[in-house]
């Protein structure tokens, strides 16, 4: 019997995708129409064509998990908010999700469990698409390129995440699950190392022209992007600096002037977005944040960050939503408004956006001691908030970081994990979140390793403190 085609193996987790899913995706990528849901071995990269119909599976799995790009409930934006001092659980549906917010997390989480499987199984299918392309001699050299350099930012995508919740995690680069399944876990340089690896070979093999319309496949500007953030959580300032000024440089994309429309599809601020649009609604996030049906939302935001946001600031009045209910009110996030897949317009999910970019030049000016620099960029993003410039010292290093930490909390909230990435990565967690909330540790730094993980490979060792 043939092998058929992503067959997700991880750990060993095994999950079966819908069949017909790509064909309901096939606008991501122009592929075929109804495309086999599954393809023998033998016919997977046969020309282009087939080439396109299996990498549409990668696609496809990223577009159709619930919260987009291959992780399901619980989302990034939900669990990472619990864990900073974004959001708060208003709901008993979850008891695992009340784990996050107070640092109570053990092995058998459920959640937990989503966060590290749902990657993996889609791990396993840009493996197989990068396998399939490389030295296959029925595609051209531009294609191979193009393809290779795809899916190797979605590798770096996944594995940025992957590090920044876990730490150290098996580093899996092929589809040979028989080896991968007893992978120990690999050092957190090591995974950064990847990722660089990954991002500069795609920088090189991707044009400066989107492969499709719109921005859903990786241009080598979504590689230098990512290169920039990655960058810049490694301290590698002038990296950091050259890669965002690239993007921004480049006059490709423009912050948009209304801050109810960042988050469209078409943007002109999006640098990667991917349509998540299903039969009952568009982007999860706005179907599980916002208050439906007149019952409360379940992840209101806390005070803490309700008082981070300035008088004035157009965010906290276009990108928080209010449920009032016996004298009280709860703000929800609300950058994503389409609850139902009928509005009148499209949301799609933002991956990669210019305004991170401007923080990002900025930051790595302000640690290059370049006060001035860092403000200019940093008022850019302020101006389109609708307020004035900031006033801090550019003679005084600590102001300035200051300023622009405080920029990245109110533009980036509840976006792909920002701020509890941001609060670890500077070294704040411990000072910040200890203050707001109790049951802090330094262990609660990273998640435990799921339980079922560590039965199934003995070679994986868990986070302390678990």
């Amino acid at each position: 019997m043939k092998k058929k085609f992503f067959q997700p193996y991880i750990f060993p987790v095994a999950l079966v995708l819908v069949a017909g899913l790509a064909g309901s995706c096939k606008k991501l990528i122009g592929i075929p129409p109804s495309p086999p849901s599954q393809l023998a071995e033998s016919q997977q990269f046969a020309d282009s064509s087939t080439a396109l119909t299996a990498i549409s599976y990668a696609y496809s799995y990223v577009a159709f998990s619930v919260s987009g790009f291959g992780y399901s409930d619980p989302k990034i934006p939900e669990t990472t908010g619990l864990s900073s001092d974004e959001l708060f659980y208003n709901s008993n549906n979850d008891p695992d999700m009340t784990g996050f917010y107070g640092y109570n997390l053990t092995n058998l989480n459920g959640d937990v469990n989503n966060l590290w499987t749902e990657p993996y199984t889609s791990l396993y299918n840009v493996n197989a698409v990068i396998a399939g392309v490389g030295n296959n001699t029925a595609l051209s050299n531009s294609f191979r390129a193009q393809a290779t350099g795809e899916m190797q930012v979605m590798r770096a995508f996944y594995y940025f995440n992957l590090v920044n919740l876990f730490g150290g995690v098996p580093l899996v680069t092929s589809t040979d699950y028989k080896i991968n399944a007893i992978l120990p876990r690999t050092s957190v340089d090591s995974v950064y190392g990847q990722i660089l690896a990954d991002l500069t070979s795609a920088k090189q093999k991707l044009t400066m022209t989107y492969p499709s319309s719109g921005h859903i496949r990786p241009n080598q500007l979504v590689a230098t992007a990512l290169l920039a953030r990655v960058y810049l959580y490694r301290q590698q300032w002038q990296q950091a600096y050259d890669a965002a000024n690239a993007v921004i440089a480049s006059g490709q994309y423009s912050l948009v002037s209304d801050p109810n429309k960042v988050f469209l599809d078409g943007s002109s601020e999006a640098i990667w977005q991917l349509p998540t649009k299903t039969s009952y609604y568009e982007v999860a996030d706005a179907r599980d944040f916002s208050s439906q049906y007149g019952a409360a939302p379940y992840y209101p935001v806390t005070p803490f960050l309700l008082n981070a946001f300035e008088p004035g600031d157009l965010r906290m009045k276009d990108w928080l939503g209010q449920f009032v209910s016996g004298g009280n009110t709860l703000h929800y996030p609300y950058k994503y408004k389409n609850v139902q897949s009928s509005a009148p317009t499209v949301e799609d999910i933002m991956l990669l956006r210019l305004a991170e970019q401007y923080l990002i030049r900025a930051e790595a000016s302000a640690e290059l001691g370049n006060g001035l620099a860092a403000l200019a960029d940093l008022n850019i993003v302020r101006a389109r908030a609708g307020l004035p410039a900031s006033t801090a010292d550019a003679s005084s290093q600590s102001a300035v970081l200051n300023a622009v930490m405080h920029e990245r909390r109110v533009e980036l909230f509840t976006e792909w994990g920002h701020r509890w990435y941001d609060l670890k990565r500077t070294g704040q967690a411990g000072t910040v979140l200890s203050a707001e909330k109790t049951g802090w540790t330094a262990d609660a730094a990273l998640y435990p390793i799921p339980m079922g993980q560590l039965q199934s490979n003995i070679n994986l060792k868990q986070n302390h403190g678990y």
